[in-house]
Parts: structure tokens; sequence; C-alpha cells
């Protein structure tokens, strides 16, 4: 059993933390309080290659593998995860469908553009009235005459409004299947499409920088070969995306406790109380220990999914067990690096404010952890 990364693993991984220390972190509080979304820094991630990391060089990509995304998103987050979940949204949701179900066609026309960071892609599978329950979805896609004709209404879509946002793939019901279930297929719907309008960003706890909004379709039409992927096979097709993506807000929440850890590792430095540093006082050093406890092993759950992805062996187990451990972790940290800091943790000045806040979505998004529970014990065979 080897846990050394490779030099290109490490090479990644460096350039990221590199890239997130000296250009992430100074802007994050900023763009946190103004609710801006970074433009500049996404440019800088598509000239670094992050924005097509784990996809095949001929369709614009790095061709890095998923061990070296889920370490380029950690240390992202790691600085602000608000820029982490642009990145990490961007390649798991916004791409992967086009990669693992798009034609040739819609590769080149699609994913090529996106790999090369020139576009961002929204991933519309929640709406108001289904969340956990993605299969029920209420948004429909009716064939005429060679065209779909959506209406309905997604939800918390993600990246899915920006400036350079070229469009989102939804779930819709396309029809009736075997005993009146609903035939639900994926559909890609480009960002000028008549019909298709997209409401002002939401007031948020947290990622406050990142852009989150909610979709409408009145008669939104699209050509029938925007079908992504066997029709009637969406809902299972973006399950199987939700899978991937879940080592990435796994990797999020790793990077996010990491950060947390690093601002109390300094802060208990000099910060003195009764003549001394906090850090001499056993019980912060104790503080201290279990956050480093605790982020290993949550590191160790998401490259163990991501080296599974990676060779070809099933992860979906891996990848639950990895997010939902994962975030709980960075609950149980970010909480204690408020504590460590005491009345000033409270205070919007310090990073970790801002943390305790982008934490919570981390046991939400992407499967609530009682989903993430469920999953587990149907992989388990209960």
């Amino acid at each position: 059993m080897n846990f050394d990364l490779s030099d290109e693993q490490k090479a990644i991984r460096d350039l990221c933390r590199e890239f997130a220390r000296d250009e992430v972190a100074p802007q994050a509080e900023h763009n946190d309080r103004e609710e801006r979304f970074p433009y500049e820094l996404v440019r800088k991630m598509a000239e670094l290659g992050l924005m097509g990391l784990p996809f095949p060089e001929k369709y614009g990509g790095a061709g890095a593998d998923t061990v070296s995304y889920a370490l380029a998103v950690m240390e992202i987050a790691r600085a602000d995860a608000s820029t982490a979940i642009t990145l990490a949204a961007h390649v798991s949701l916004g791409a992967s469908p086009f990669f693992l179900f798009g034609t040739e066609k819609q590769k080149e026309e699609f994913l090529v553009p996106l790999a090369r960071g020139e576009k961002l892609w929204g991933f519309g599978l929640t709406e108001p009235g289904a969340g956990s329950d993605a299969a029920g979805t209420q948004t429909r896609a009716e064939l005429r005459d060679g065209t779909w004709v959506i209406n309905g209404t997604k939800a918390f879509i993600t990246n899915s409004g920006t400036e350079i946002t070229g469009g989102t793939t939804i779930t819709a019901v396309t029809g009736r299947g075997p005993g009146g279930r609903s035939e639900i297929s994926t559909i890609v719907v480009p960002q000028d499409t008549p019909g298709f309008t997209r409401s002002k960003q939401y007031r948020k706890m947290g990622w406050r920088a990142s852009d989150t909004r909610e979709l409408s379709f009145a008669d939104a039409v699209v050509p029938e070969e925007n079908l992504l992927g066997e029709r009637g096979k969406g809902l299972k097709n973006f399950l199987t995306v939700l899978d991937g993506g879940r080592i990435s807000v796994a990797a999020l929440s790793v990077g996010l406790a990491t950060g947390a850890y690093d601002e109390s590792f300094k802060y208990a430095q000099e910060r003195h109380q009764f003549g001394q540093p906090i850090s001499k006082f056993q019980a912060i050093q104790f503080k201290l220990a279990d956050m480093v406890t605790e982020i290993e092993h949550a590191r160790l759950m998401v490259l163990k999914a991501a080296w599974e992805k990676d060779n070809g062996r099933p992860f979906e187990l891996s990848a639950s067990v990895a997010k939902l451990f994962s975030g709980e972790v960075s609950r149980r940290v970010v909480n204690e690096a408020v504590q460590i800091h005491g009345g000033y943790g409270f205070m919007d000045e310090y990073p970790v404010s801002r943390m305790y806040r982008d934490q919570k979505i981390n046991e939400i998004g992407e499967g609530t952890n009682e989903i993430q529970r469920l999953v587990i014990a149907r992989q388990i065979g209960l």
C-alpha cells in the first residue's frame, strides 16, 4: 500500500497551494462581503489548466487524474470555499455530463470550451419541490416537431448566471415509463434560449462569492439534438454524475477544515492570555490535536475514493462515506476554530467567521447527510 503522491500530483497540489495563498486568499474576505463573483480568479484557473483538469487533452483538458483534481479543490478551499465550489461545480457537475454521456459532436461543441475555462455551465437537477427527492422532478419537456418545449423551474443552481455561463443541463419529464412512472431525460439548454430566464442571485449564508440562482423555463425551445444521453436515462445519469461530485465536495470540506486549522494554529501562538500564548494551554493544544486527527482521516477517505475512481473500481460507497464524514469534520473543526478565536472569531474580519458560514452547505449540497446515510446503507446491503 503506497500513500506517496506521484510527481505530477505533487506538482498540481503545490501549484494550487501557491495560487490559493497568493491570489485567492487576499481577496476572499472582500469578495464574500461584496458578494462579488471572482471572474479574474476563474480566468487564472483556466490559464493554469484547472477548469478542465481531469478531462483528456483532446477535449481541451489537462489529462490529470481524480486524485490530482481532489488535491486541487482541497488547496483552493483552504483559502476560499466560494472559489473552490465555482471550480468543483464547473468540473464535476457542469462539464462531466458532457464527457460521460455526450456524443462526439456535443463534446466538441460544449465540453471543449468548458474544459478550456472559456465558459461555465450549470447542472439543473434540484427544484423547489424536488431536492433530496430528485425523482420528483416537475419540469417538463415536450417533443414537438423536432424541438423540446420546456416548462418548469430549477433551484439552487451554481454557476448558472454569470457573464461567462454558456447554459445549463437540466433534467425534465419527457414522458411516462412503465407503470406510469415519469420518464426523466437530460436536456442541454444554452443561455440565450428564448423563454429561459435566471433570477437574481440568492442572498446566502455562505459561498457568497459564488453564483447561485433559480432558473425558469416558459415554453423554452431547444433542438431535439440537445438531448444529452439516452432518453429516459436522465435521472440515472445525473445520479452517476453526483457520485463523482461527492468526491469534489468532500475535498472542499477537507480544504475548508484545513484552512480553519491553519488560522487557529497561527492565532493560538499570537494570542496571549495569563502571560503566555494560548497555544501553551493544554485545552487549546487538545483542540488543535483533534483537528489534525479528524482532517487527516477525512483527507485519506477522499483520496481513497478518488483513487478507486481512477482505477476503475466501484467508488460510490467510498465517495458517500468521504462526503458524509468530511462534511461533519469540517463542521466540528470550524466550530472549534471559532472557539479558539473567542470573541474575535465572531467578527467577520477574521477568516474563521466566513469559514463558519461557508461550512454548513457542505452537509446539504450534493446530497444531505441524511441522504448520504441512506446511500451508504444501501451500498452495504440494507
